[in-house]
């Protein structure tokens, strides 16, 4: 068992959260259009994805029917704390930016052209991570 201070998120909460943010926003959907299809408030959806509140069992399984997808897909990478999905996904500095990409790829229709973007953001981060020639 996990010891947590009462004034910080328990981890798998915060994970959790993170997974109900990264599924919205690629779904598009506002915090307040999540919460009319949940029955709760914005400011509701605000804290369980930041971890703040806890959500219910019964609440998750809503949530995972209006985000369309299974109620495991919120703990998928989750290992005990630490996980190789970015679960702080959206909260560094570049959270627009990040979030603007997200929502661009997931607007895009054409599959052959979503792949073809995933191997040039491939290509180009193996380029930045190579040394500099000289």
């Amino acid at each position: 068992m996990t010891d947590v201070k009462d004034d910080t998120a328990h981890p798998i909460d915060a994970y959790v959260g993170s997974r109900i943010r990264l599924r919205r926003v690629q779904l598009g959907l506002s915090q307040t259009a999540l919460g009319g299809r949940i029955g709760v408030s914005f400011q509701a959806v605000q804290k369980y994805e930041s971890g703040d509140i806890r959500i219910s069992a019964s609440r998750l399984f809503e949530t995972a029917q209006a985000l369309q997808v299974a109620p495991g897909y919120f703990f998928d990478g989750f290992a005990g704390g630490k996980s190789h999905v970015e679960s702080d996904i959206g909260r560094g500095p570049d959270q627009r930016e990040i979030m603007s990409l997200i929502r661009g790829y997931y607007g895009i229709r054409d599959p052959g052209l979503q792949a073809e973007i995933l191997r040039l953001i491939g290509r180009l981060g193996q380029r930045a991570a190579e040394p500099a020639p000289g």
